[in-house]
């Protein structure tokens, strides 16, 4: 018995010191990194809601295209779920009611795609609320984690972050590859009931969040007042000139439901590889941070987003190759080809996207760091879903369907060249780095006097695997 207890101990000090960074390993911090890691693994159905869009409903890239935009909505209004949050409890609490509510609305979503949708309007909704469960599950985990983080030691700063983003990479990652795989063995169906079983996990670990029951009653006029408050910070221009840069840069046109229906249909690529794809993607995302991190943090603002841009936008165009069949004539294969240029894409697309979480955290003055730093991501999903959008049009007024890929090659063209559009507005951002001074918004509140929303983990890794589906072999702009 005492070699037994012994054993647990020194299990329990492996994992403490080892996997969490010294933090202490508790039924509430095994919750928190369940949620993430359940937005992690929500990635296995990624694959099959496309292939379903495709096939199972006959939508074409245009229709694919808009539903994608369509449900990413609830990622544009994240903030809202915070204010409601610390507005209006429910049953006398803040947080947990609604992680229960959220795993329970999850559930539903997958359920009903996996056994009565048949339209494209069904699918549309029950893709948004999907994307409505975990944008509200995300919200109220992030504002605990950032409660729980306001008590560590200036040497501990960032560790439950860090543990969180990990979770959710881990899980994506073990999913990547699985979501493929699985759907050569079954339906899109099954994989959606399979998917169905994991919201509930957030419903059940949300019972050993703890939380102190609140006295004050529900009130809007608090919620008023919490937007009010944003307001004034988003008015200063150190603030709003960036966030209009951000919006641009992330709003132009985008060729990726096309292309999905490109390299299914006309290259004729199986799900399997896709989780191939899937998986090599998710590792290069890894590297991009990396790198970024390791070498390009000192580097300006400016200086970074001009050259990732430009670089993104010419390493984009290799995608003409594969879609002319250029590739062939070099004697490479579609699929290796595939391979390598998604993998540097990739890599690309994380070094180009690390500064947009930089800036916007050091944008936000003090006391309201994370709701403010919560908005400026959801202006940044509002602008994907105007490129999804935009997407969608070009992709209808060029002809591209899911047998006529004719004008492919000048769509992926145009939607590669347009992100060049915001380059001449980078003078609205600051003239700093990551490791410089602050851009300089001054504080307005007090701080403490608005309730944190929390640090937004959804845009740091492809935990969007949990939100509609993307293109699942490469960025084409």
């Amino acid at each position: 018995m005492t070699a037994s207890f012994s054993s647990k101990d020194s299990l329990k000090r492996f994992v403490e010191t080892r996997l969490l960074q010294g933090q202490p390993l508790t039924l509430e911090l095994t919750a928190i990194l369940l949620v993430y890691f359940v937005q992690g693994i929500l990635g296995l159905a990624r694959l099959a809601v496309s292939f379903f869009l495709k096939d199972d409903l006959g939508l074409t890239p245009a229709e694919v295209g808009v539903i994608t935009g369509i449900a990413s909505f609830p990622w544009t209004i994240k903030p809202l779920f915070g204010f409601i949050s610390d507005g209006l409890p429910l049953f006398r609490y803040r947080r947990r009611p609604y992680l229960i509510l959220s795993g329970l609305l999850g559930a539903l979503s997958w359920v009903v795609l996996a056994t009565v949708v048949q339209a494209a309007w069904a699918a549309t909704a029950a893709i948004a609320l999907s994307s409505l469960s975990v944008a509200i599950s995300d919200v109220i985990v992030d504002s605990l984690v950032v409660e729980r983080a306001r008590q560590e030691s200036q040497s501990d700063a960032g560790t439950l972050q860090s543990l969180a983003w990990g979770a959710s990479a881990v899980g994506g990652i073990i999913t990547a590859y699985l979501g493929g795989l699985l759907l050569e063995q079954v339906s899109t169906r099954a994989v959606f009931g399979i998917t169905a079983t994991f919201p509930l996990i957030v419903s059940l670990v949300a019972w050993l969040v703890a939380e102190d029951p609140v006295s004050e009653r529900p009130s809007w006029q608090a919620i008023w007042g919490q937007v009010k408050q944003l307001r004034q910070a988003v008015s200063q221009r150190v603030i709003w000139m960036p966030a209009l840069f951000l919006f641009l840069w992330q709003a132009t046109p985008t060729a990726d439901s096309a292309f999905f229906f490109f390299i299914t249909n006309d290259l004729d690529f199986q799900p399997e590889f896709l989780g191939r794809v899937r998986l090599v993607t998710s590792l290069a995302a890894l590297l991009g941070i990396w790198i970024f991190q390791r070498f390009l943090r000192a580097v300006p603002f400016r200086t970074i987003f001009a050259w990732s841009t430009v670089l993104s936008a010419v390493l984009g165009l290799t995608s003409l190759l594969l879609v002319t069949h250029a590739n062939r004539a070099l004697g490479i294969d579609d699929q290796w080809f595939s391979l390598g240029d998604s993998l540097i894409l990739t890599v690309m697309g994380e070094i180009s996207f690390m500064p947009v979480l930089v800036l916007s955290a050091r944008l936000c003055p003090a006391g309201v760091e994370a709701t403010l730093f919560a908005l400026l991501m959801s202006v940044v999903n509002l602008a994907g879903l105007v490129s999804h959008e935009l997407g969608a049009l070009l992709t209808h007024l060029l002809g591209v369907t899911e047998s006529n890929f004719d004008n492919l090659w000048l769509l992926v063209l145009l939607t590669n060249l347009t992100t060049l559009l915001p380059l001449p507005l980078l003078f609205l951002l600051p003239a700093t780095s990551s490791q410089g001074d602050q851009p300089g918004p001054t504080p307005i509140l007090e701080p403490g006097s608005v309730t944190p929303l929390a640090f937004d983990q959804s845009a740091t890794i492809e935990t969007l695997a949990a939100q509609p589906p993307q293109v699942e072999l490469q960025e084409t702009r």
